[in-house]
């Protein structure tokens, strides 16, 4: 079997596309940000008031990629927090904060899921945050790509032809696989690529194929290597749910449709900038034993799959339902078969949020039958699965 491992005598610079920036080319890419136009703006957005020689003396006093989020983005999240959400909060019981860790979790927001998974990390005791995956369709705007690679992101690139996408997904492993065991940090990676639209969270076993090119041994040893740890993230109201139910009509009814890359950028400041409620992360136990005891007695054929399903189940257990879940999940089977797990309330607050988000759809031929069930389905989703894992439990 061919080894993929990069130990400590391999080349780094391969990794050099892809990376996190080192420390040492920080003060460069700071200079450049401050050049940007559209960098200038969002400065100005998150400190109102504060002079530009003051921030880049703020910034130029950041040695390292987590002094950078600690002193613009952690603030920057509390305070967020306290505008968008009705708070947020993290079991962390079954994971060790000495231990590094690959997070896998279901997809809500394209920019604050790994931002408030590193919060409640330092929040919970963790010396370092996350390196974060993210995709190149989200970075066409170079000022974002730099920014993103200073607050320790690394790129899956994405778009690419066969022969080019199995290179780059070997590199993209075995980078992983360097960043757990050699740089000592942890990894945030969604479970599928692009978000689940209609909140149906499913792991998609491609992302576990990618994972195991690096490494060393079998195939659930390469996944071992990496200390994967399900994770599970609820958030009581999307902000983008109304903006994911005209994607799918757009979809069925324009043929090729596809988001555009302002598209991208309308979504990620509405999720940034929309009300969340409520907001849960559930850390499941790291799946290695899983993967030594169950999953190595299977055939390499199965594995993969296996495995996101095992994933899958502990996403889904691991769930934080609100009312809102059961309310949208009696309303899709027009029964009130959960009416045990919200009040009368609960079900008219819900339904006077559903008509606001409702009436912000604003496409051609609108329809609302078709629409109201997808949304729907978006708020219903989580308890079918949560409920579907804990009778198999």
């Amino acid at each position: 079997m061919e080894h993929n491992s990069c130990n400590a005598g391999c080349d780094l610079s391969k990794f050099d596309g892809i990376r996190p920036f080192n420390p040492e080319e920080l003060p460069a890419v700071y200079e450049r940000l401050l050049e940007d136009t559209q960098f200038r703006q969002v400065i100005a957005y998150i400190l109102p008031g504060a002079p530009l020689e003051a921030v880049r003396q703020k910034m130029m006093a950041c040695r390292t990629n987590l002094d950078f989020q600690f002193a613009f983005c952690y603030d920057f999240l509390n305070g967020l927090l306290k505008k968008t959400s009705a708070g947020i909060d993290m079991d962390r019981a079954a994971i060790d904060k000495k231990k590094r860790y690959t997070f896998v979790s279901n997809h809500r927001d394209i920019v604050l899921d790994s931002a408030f998974l590193d919060k409640l990390l330092i929040d919970a005791g963790f010396d370092t945050t996350c390196e974060i995956a993210i995709g190149d369709n989200l970075l066409s705007l170079p000022w974002v790509k730099d920014l993103v690679r200073v607050n320790k992101s690394f790129i899956v690139r994405r778009g690419l032809s066969p022969r080019e996408t199995l290179a780059a997904s070997r590199t993209l492993s075995e980078y992983m696989h360097f960043v757990i065991n050699e740089k000592n940090d942890n990894i945030w990676i969604a479970q599928r690529e692009g978000r689940a639209k209609d909140s149906n969270d499913r792991t998609q076993p491609a992302i576990l194929k990618m994972m195991a090119m690096g490494g060393q041994g079998s195939v659930v040893e390469r996944l071992a290597g990496l200390h994967i740890v399900p994770l599970s993230i609820s958030y009581e109201y999307d902000p983008c749910d109304f903006l994911k139910a005209a994607e799918f009509q757009l979809k069925r009814d324009v043929e090729g449709w596809k988001k555009s890359a302002h598209d991208d950028v309308v979504s990620m400041q509405t999720g940034i900038m929309g009300y969340k409620g409520r907001i849960h992360y559930h850390c499941s136990p790291c799946i290695d034993d899983y993967l030594y005891g169950e999953a190595a007695g299977l055939p390499k054929t199965d594995v993969f799959d296996a495995v996101a399903a095992h994933i899958d189940k502990e996403i889904h257990r691991n769930y934080c339902l609100f009312p809102i879940n059961y309310v949208a999940l009696d309303m899709l089977g027009g029964t009130a078969l959960h009416n045990d797990k919200y009040t009368l309330e609960d079900k008219a607050v819900f339904e006077q949020y559903f008509a606001g988000q409702m009436a912000k759809i604003d496409i051609p031929n609108k329809d609302e039958s078709f629409l109201y069930e997808r949304m729907l389905k978006m708020y219903a989703n989580p308890a079918v699965n949560y409920l579907s894992a804990i009778e198999r439990a």
